[in-house]
């Protein structure tokens, strides 16, 4: 990967977030221009080898282990016993949810909270109340810009996007190597099944890294200043979903699949909603979801503190979009895409959202921020516990049951498969686990 100013930019603040006294380094990059490659990497260098405030980095570890030894006290249940058609019924529910919610939020991927509102509420659309619509006149040119099947009332199927590329390519991955796989199986599914140019920030860094030889853990922490963005948490859904009822579990999964890429907080985002996912199969109350996931990630970590900041915010607010701006107030520095800041919305979503799949959906999209993969998220694990039965159908019938895919050989695919192959996956672990 080529070090540019801008990728200089972004690793100062990573390091800045770390807990690293990046304090010289801002004026050092402006004395260098891009085509100063040599001074460049130099410099990269320096500031990949500082070393953040020692009780933070104590509080962050990138290894299983320690992760493990820095978890909250918790009883850690294990639900094995499903019948298959209530199964059959929650995975697809997940599946349909993800897919309906990633496209929710597509139209408007990377918009502030302030952008959606200011743009939905002079036609009398905001809150929103289902598929994003566009709203005419177009003085924004929006229409001519997004395609027209991510509008509402224009849908016919769930669109490639990269918060379902890698659930598609998950349960490839499940289906070749088992659920033993390796981070470097992960590695391999990537090479062989995702196109380059179809992954983005911190999955792009650590592809590039592993075509010029490196090897994981590696190419997850090599001048790849995205590592605790939210890639990784994108990646989780299918681990929750193979697992059931074992939060545990599914968090073990995600962090093979996570190392590839992320670190610290970014491996623990992805462990969060896989946890998350696992427990939605068995919780009856999103706050238990949730801190089912939170189980299963050091209790001193960022990502833990934010959200359990968020939690009580939600308990005290009864409206949320009050707890967004306590939220922004505290997280709106992190980027647009980094997981900590996205998952408070996602929690936020949850709570706020009372298992009504719509407006749950509805608040994700809203927050701004990663709106697509927020959707999705909140989509997947609202899904789950209510099951593909009890999804509204105007979310449900305008996909068609179809889904495209940049992964090779699932270009476009019945969601009804995927979730009955998933569930082939699900039985096959829960057989084991006995």
């Amino acid at each position: 990967m080529r070090v540019t100013k801008k990728l200089l930019e972004e690793e100062i603040t990573q390091r800045q977030e770390e807990g690293c006294d990046t304090t010289s380094f801002a004026a050092a990059l402006s004395l260098l221009s891009d085509e100063d490659t040599a001074g460049l990497s130099r410099l990269y260098d320096d500031i990949a080898a500082l070393r953040p405030e020692p009780s933070l980095e104590a509080n962050e570890p990138s290894d299983l282990a320690l992760i493990r030894g820095l978890r909250p006290s918790a009883v850690r249940a294990r639900h094995t016993r499903f019948g298959e058609a209530e199964l059959r019924d929650r995975i697809a529910g997940a599946w349909l949810g993800r897919a309906a919610g990633c496209l929710a939020g597509k139209p408007c991927e990377g918009w502030s909270h302030d952008a959606i509102r200011s743009y939905l509420e002079p036609a009398g659309l905001y809150p929103l109340d289902g598929y994003f619509p566009l709203v005419l006149p177009d003085r924004d040119g929006l229409g001519q810009r997004v395609p027209a099947q991510w509008w509402r009332g224009r849908i016919v199927l769930a669109p490639r996007d990269d918060d379902t590329d890698y659930t598609v390519l998950g349960l490839h991955l499940l289906e070749e190597h088992g659920p033993g796989f390796s981070t470097r199986q992960v590695a391999d599914e990537w090479l062989t099944h995702l196109p380059y140019w179809q992954v983005y920030t911190a999955e792009r860094v650590a592809y590039a890294n592993l075509v010029n030889g490196l090897e994981p853990p590696e190419t997850a922490s090599f001048r790849n200043p995205y590592r605790e963005w939210i890639g990784a948490q994108i990646r989780a859904d299918i681990f929750g979903y193979v697992n059931p009822g074992d939060p545990e579990a599914a968090a073990a999964m995600a962090y093979r699949d996570a190392a590839l890429s992320h670190v610290k907080n970014g491996i623990y985002g992805e462990m969060w909603a896989a946890a998350c996912l696992a427990a939605a199969f068995v919780e009856p109350d999103p706050a238990a979801v949730i801190l089912a996931g939170l189980a299963e990630i050091p209790a001193e970590c960022r990502l833990s503190q934010a959200l359990r900041r968020t939690l009580d915010w939600c308990r005290q607010d009864g409206d949320w979009d009050v707890t967004w701006h306590k939220v922004n107030d505290h997280y709106g520095h992190y980027h647009g895409v980094h997981t900590i800041n996205n998952a408070c919305a996602v929690a936020l979503a949850l709570l706020h959202g009372r298992l009504d799949f719509a407006a749950s959906v509805a608040i994700a999209v809203m927050c701004g921020w990663d709106t697509d993969c927020n959707g999705a998220t909140v989509g997947s694990i609202v899904g789950a516990m209510l099951g593909r039965s009890r999804l509204p159908a105007n979310w449900v019938t305008p996909l068609n049951d179809t889904l495209e895919s940049a992964v090779q050989g699932f270009a476009r695919c019945s969601i009804s498969s995927l979730a009955e192959r998933t569930l082939a996956q699900a039985e096959a672990v829960l057989a084991v686990r006995g």
